[in-house]
């Protein structure tokens, strides 16, 4: 992204970002699509003959890599091929079944890194116009740098904040460093390295934060507030969140108790984003 040269020693006005990516991309097409491939022959008369549930087989013939009958249906509604009669499908469909396979079952967020670097603003703006992944400018050399300054107590960061503190004197090659890094902050509001992150958590996985906690007591014995979360996949159950925690927590479930409402819910209840639970077991 940085703008500066394609790799090969050509002027940097001439570099093409987006060139990257769409090598990146049809990498992981040609994977797809020679999965299907290697089957396909046996694999479309079998299911014409058999008449088996195309989704089915496909999400079988995937399955390593978890895709699910779901998925495959979600595809083949977007696309005017007929599953029944596979034997028919051109070598233009496989592909393009294959591409929009691979785009819904494995989505990507671009990390739109070096966005200190000459032109990075420009190609930036390129990136956005040919592409629909979601985009997020970042300066990792940046990020690196604070969390160096952090660990050695010059200065006091979060990581994904739009500023920080600075708690020692500093020579002036690290204030001018401290300086061109807040710079970008204050441009893009932060290193963008915490939202790529969140972005693919929350946003592209839909995960959910999920506090264990007590009914009574939020703090640990060191006096923290909720100290621990864990990441739980979209339409997880209390259940499914005592089991994550421990086997036998899960095992011996009884009840789980929402340390908000005091409310006590069953193994089915379906977790919202930032619940705090307290697992009563036998």
């Amino acid at each position: 992204m940085s703008g500066e040269s394609d790799g090969e020693g050509k002027p940097a006005e001439n570099y093409n970002p987006a060139k990257d990516i769409r090598i990146i991309e049809n990498e992981l097409d040609l994977w797809y699509l020679g999965i299907l491939k290697k089957v396909w022959a046996t694999f479309a008369r079998t299911v014409e003959m058999q008449k088996k549930k195309f989704a089915e087989a496909v999400a079988r013939q995937f399955s390593g890599l978890k895709v699910t009958e779901e998925d495959v249906s979600h595809v083949l509604i977007k696309m005017k091929v007929n599953p029944e009669k596979p034997t028919g499908w051109t070598d233009a469909q496989l592909a393009e079944f294959a591409r929009a396979l691979r785009k819904y079952t494995k989505p990507m967020v671009i990390a739109a890194n070096k966005m200190d670097r000459p032109l990075s603003k420009e190609n930036f703006e390129k990136i956005k116009k040919e592409f629909d992944y979601p985009l997020v400018p970042c300066f990792a050399e940046g990020e690196l740098a604070l969390r160096e300054a952090d660990k050695h107590e010059l200065i006091e960061y979060i990581s994904g904040e739009k500023d920080f503190k600075i708690l020692k004197p500093l020579s002036d090659k690290q204030k001018s460093a401290l300086e061109n890094i807040k710079k970008i902050m204050n441009e893009y509001s932060s290193t963008g390295v915490q939202e790529v992150l969140n972005k693919v958590v929350f946003d592209v996985l839909k995960y959910i934060c999920i506090f264990p906690a007590g009914s009574t007591k939020l703090e640990d014995s060191q006096g923290r507030v909720l100290p621990d979360c864990f990441l739980m996949p979209p339409n997880s159950t209390a259940l499914d969140f005592a089991f994550r925690l421990h086997t036998d927590i899960g095992n011996n479930f009884v009840k789980a108790i929402d340390v908000r409402t005091k409310k006590a819910v069953g193994k089915d209840y379906e977790l919202k984003n930032r619940d705090g639970l307290e697992i009563m077991v036998k």
